[in-house]
């Protein structure tokens, strides 16, 4: 028969292993938990951002043959008519000037080549088209003073927002042969991602 220390050991034994044992479950539901925060959110892996620098407007940078500045964008909407859908577009201000060193050649900024509208988890938007002087394909003049300029985005009349990203490629002034050693002209081409610009945004309304 046990006595009675014993019965008072058992019972201050069973509490302890009970206080222990919840103790353990919450720890344990605590990795549960975590575990599955770490899954949907990528795992363990390191994030790494993208390779080209990101830079805030109002900035100005050197993209190939082309000085590229930016300074604001606009969220244009032109309000539901009797006769027409709700429509909207996005116009981002440029300055863009020529300083083709290599060639001196007077040349429109290409239309869909060196810029892209980044929307995150989606492809890059190419512009509709741009235009300087209310002129689409103006030809920029080497050695000029920059030419006040617009991108525009195809936009959904609902979409906001305070801040764009724009991608800027540039060209490079060479030849594919120049790898194999053969001789061949030099041209602009072979455009690559440059930087992209962080662009304030503001939202205004138009009538037709």
């Amino acid at each position: 028969m046990e006595s009675l220390d014993d019965v008072i050991d058992a019972m201050i034994a069973d509490r302890v292993i009970h206080r222990h044992r919840r103790k353990w479950l919450i720890a344990v539901g605590l990795v549960l938990v975590l575990a599955v925060v770490i899954f949907f959110t990528g795992g363990w892996k390191e994030h790494k951002g993208r390779s080209v620098d990101t830079l805030d407007a109002p900035t100005t940078l050197k993209a190939g043959r082309f000085e590229v500045g930016f300074t604001g964008a606009t969220i244009i909407r032109t309000p539901k008519t009797q006769y027409e859908p709700a429509k909207a577009r996005l116009e981002v201000e440029l300055q863009i000037k020529n300083i083709d060193e290599e060639t001196h050649t007077s040349v429109s900024f290409p239309q869909e080549d060196l810029l892209r509208w980044v929307l995150p988890g989606k492809d890059p938007i190419k512009p509709t088209n741009i235009g300087c002087k209310d002129v689409i394909g103006y030809v920029l003049v080497y050695g000029l003073p920059a030419e006040k300029c617009v991108a525009k985005f195809e936009v959904s009349p609902r979409y906001s927002t305070d801040k764009i990203e724009i991608g800027v490629l540039a060209e490079n002034f060479g030849t594919a042969d120049e790898l194999q050693g053969a001789s061949a002209a030099k041209y602009w081409g072979a455009p690559t991602a440059q930087a992209v610009v962080r662009v304030p945004t503001k939202i205004t309304t138009e009538t037709e």
